[in-house]
C-alpha cells in the first residue's frame, strides 16, 4: 500500500502492517468519523464510504475479477471490476482510478460517476459485514490487464448472456448484483442499446 498522507500517522515501523482506516458515513453519505478496516467489516457492520468500478471494452463486455484466494474477505469470489474503500479524506473518484490501476495495471480510458448506492450485505462465509455507502463509476478499459496476483486470481470479460450463466455457476460477492443494479441506467448509457445490460 503506498504511504499517503491519510495513512502515514499509522504506518508501523516496526514490520507490522499499518493500520487501515476507512471513513464512516451517516446515511446521507456525510462524513462522521473512521474506523479500522476489519471493524468496520464486524458485525454488525459500520456504515461507510465505498466504491465500485465497473469498466467495459470496445465490444461492450464487462471485466470481472475473481478475488485472490488469499484476501480476508470474499476470497475467490467473481465480483465487479474492482472495488475499495476511499482513504479517509480522500475522493471517491481519484480512490477508484488509484485502486483500479494498483489491483490491474491499468488505467480507465474513460470513467464517469453512476450514482451511489446505499446497501446491508453479510458474507455468510466470513460472517463479516459490507455495511456501505458505495459510490459507482463506469468505464472503458483499453489496455493490457496487468493483475496483481495478491488481489485477483482471474479477469473475464463478460457479454450480458455470459455473465448469467457465470452467475449461476460460480460464487459473486455478497454485493455484486446491487451494485451491478444500480450502476445500470449509466452502464446503459455508456454501452449503447445493442450492448444488453
Amino acid at each position: 500500500m503506498p504511504i499517503t498522507p491519510a495513512t502515514a500517522a499509522t504506518s508501523s515501523s516496526n514490520g507490522t502492517s499499518p493500520e487501515i482506516l476507512l471513513e464512516l458515513v451517516d446515511e446521507e453519505g456525510n462524513t462522521i468519523g473512521t474506523a479500522e478496516k476489519l471493524s468496520a467489516h464486524r458485525a454488525p457492520g459500520q456504515l461507510h464510504r465505498a466504491f465500485s468500478v465497473f469498466l467495459f471494452d470496445e465490444q461492450g463486455r464487462l471485466l470481472l475479477q475473481r478475488r485472490a484466494l488469499g484476501k480476508y474477505h470474499s476470497p475467490g469470489v467473481w465480483s465487479n471490476t474492482c472495488c475499495g474503500h476511499p482513504y479517509p479524506g480522500e475522493a471517491p473518484f481519484a480512490a477508484a482510478a488509484r485502486r483500479t490501476h494498483e489491483e490491474l495495471g491499468v488505467s480507465p480510458s474513460l470513467l464517469a460517476e453512476a450514482g451511489t448506492v446505499r446497501y446491508n450485505h453479510p458474507d455468510p462465509e466470513s460472517g463479516l459485514v459490507e455495511q456501505e455507502y458505495n459510490h459507482l463509476f463506469v468505464g472503458m478499459v483499453q489496455s493490457p490487464l496487468r493483475p496483481d496476483p495478491e488481489e485477483i486470481g482471474e479477469t473475464a470479460f463478460v457479454t450480458p448472456d455470459e455473465l448469467a450463466k457465470l452467475h449461476r455457476e460460480a460464487p459473486f460477492s455478497a454485493w455484486f448484483m446491487t451494485v451491478l443494479d444500480a450502476a445500470r441506467p449509466a452502464v446503459r448509457e455508456l454501452t449503447g442499446p445493442a450492448g444488453g445490460w
